[in-house]
């Protein structure tokens, strides 16, 4: 586990990155404004991009230039997602940070043969978060 301030996201998204270097799955777990997005903004930035990262609620999906795609299924869930054929989505080259994501999903990546991290995002205090990643 580690506790990092939002000034110490790069160490967390070089390792992201070096987990998954041709791209993959990154489900991001955590309470609401625990700092999913937050995390994705960071690792857009370590990725060179400059777009403007906002949360993907209500649009189910975003994606930033042609190697990160950020999706939140807070308010669809995965049948939803599913039902829309997003699951194609996740077979494009590039990173998919997927907050909200259950086991369900989880097992279904598994199944596919998709490279998938689960990282568990923790309010350690106000200023700082736990961290907690893991293969899936």
């Amino acid at each position: 586990m580690m506790k990092l301030g939002r000034d110490q996201l790069s160490s967390l998204c070089e390792m992201m990155q070096k987990e998954l270097p041709k791209g993959g799955v990154i489900i991001l777990q955590g309470d609401l404004a625990s700092g999913k997005t937050t995390l994705t903004q960071a690792f857009a930035r370590h990725l060179g991009m400059e777009d403007a990262v906002t949360s993907p609620t209500f649009s189910l999906q975003q994606r930033y230039g042609e190697q990160l795609y950020h999706y939140d299924l807070y308010n669809y869930g995965f049948e939803k997602f599913l039902s829309l054929g997003m699951m194609e989505e996740l077979e494009r080259e590039g990173y998919h940070l997927i907050e909200w994501g259950d086991e369900t999903l989880i097992g279904w990546l598994k199944r596919c043969g998709i490279e998938t991290i689960i990282l568990k995002i923790t309010k350690c205090d106000e200023t700082s978060r736990c961290y907690e990643v893991q293969r899936a």
